[in-house]
């Protein structure tokens, strides 16, 4: 089952640890790609230094935070890597949730083909296990860029299904690479589950 509006029109902390374990889909051309979410980060807007609308900065690359909850940030970082934020809470409040890491499930051999040029069975140990580790790695594996930015994950293109397996443990720790954030890089807003192998950073 798709996850609804209401799911993501909720305090972003709680989206944020409640997308764990549910599944990312992306329809490409009717094929899907599926991947497990082991990995997010929270973003709280207006009070947060790290988030890309703290002090209600708006501008046009932003504004989709200001939206309805249950879309798609996409934004490029760094001029190479896409990342994907959904959005939550009301609208006019612009906070949002990184996806940082998934598990492979469905069509690992395109997403093989998107990050390495060769097929799933050709990888290494070492490609497998980063075939999705990273918030850039899982958007080029399924292939995700700035045209899905602004995309209605209620919608048939990009969504989040329900998962089957819930039974994990939550680790609660600080985010990753927003040294430039003050006290904001102390926030304990990444969430991963324990244990699974994809998390980009233990």
């Amino acid at each position: 089952m798709k996850l609804t509006r209401d799911f993501y029109g909720r305090d972003t902390i709680t989206v944020a640890k409640e997308l764990l374990g549910n599944v990312l889909v992306h329809n490409v051309n009717g094929v899907l790609l599926k991947g497990r979410i082991v990995e997010t980060e929270a973003y709280l807007g207006f009070e947060d230094k790290a988030a890309h609308s703290y002090g209600g900065r708006r501008t046009e690359r932003v504004e989709v935070m200001y939206g309805p909850p249950g879309y798609a940030y996409v934004y490029l970082i760094y001029g190479m890597y896409y990342l994907l934020n959904i959005i939550t809470e009301k609208e006019g409040i612009p906070e949002g949730v990184l996806i940082r890491a998934l598990e492979p499930l469905e069509n690992t051999n395109i997403m093989a083909l998107n990050r390495f040029n060769k097929p799933y069975d050709k990888l290494t140990n070492y490609e497998r296990k980063n075939i999705t580790n990273g918030p850039g790695k899982l958007t080029r594996a399924f292939n995700i860029g700035k045209e899905l930015n602004g995309t209605d994950l209620c919608g048939n293109r990009l969504y989040v299904e329900e998962g089957e397996d819930k039974d994990f443990n939550i680790v609660e720790t600080t985010r990753i690479g927003i040294d430039y954030a003050e006290e904001a890089k102390y926030f304990p807003y990444r969430f991963y589950i324990e244990s699974n192998p994809y998390v980009s950073v233990k």
